[in-house]
């Protein structure tokens, strides 16, 4: 059987798409779609991806308006959270340890909200997406 290979780009609306796309690549250092097929999109390092569809009524995304949150892996998650609150942007890490590793939450400028997770050890990688799932899952029926 065929299957896709990764996902190859988060479309979203946004009221102001630029300025919205500026915020990503200044504070998460995820570039803009390119303007020219001479230019490289942004790569993402290889890793687990999790896709979890979840319940129409679920708090998990906060605002009940917003239907998507994106999941970005981070490396340090500790120097991105004390980065972004430099910049004036309010990150809140929660405080329990997964055994798949940390996780923290902010928002976009336009309200969107963003988890960042940092993968447990440095050489430990969960075995696959479904420990991201669990995560997820757990999360949004504490």
């Amino acid at each position: 059987m065929e299957k896709v290979t990764g996902i190859g780009g988060v479309f979203f609306r946004a009221r102001d798409p630029a300025a919205l796309g500026q915020w990503y690549q200044e504070h998460l250092g995820v570039a803009p779609t390119p303007s020219s097929y001479e230019e490289l999109p942004w790569q993402q390092e290889a890793g687990p991806t999790a896709f979890a569809p979840f319940p129409e009524g679920t708090e998990y995304f906060g605002d009940p308006k917003r239907s998507w949150m994106v999941n970005f892996r981070v490396r340090n998650l500790d120097a991105l959270a004390a980065q972004l609150r430099a910049a004036g942007i309010v990150v809140q890490i929660d405080a329990q340890q997964y055994p798949n590793g940390r996780f923290a939450r902010l928002h976009d400028p336009e309200g969107n909200p963003i988890e960042l997770w940092e993968p447990a050890g440095a050489t430990r990688r969960p075995k696959s997406a479904f420990a991201t799932q669990q995560h997820v899952l757990m999360s949004s029926h504490a």
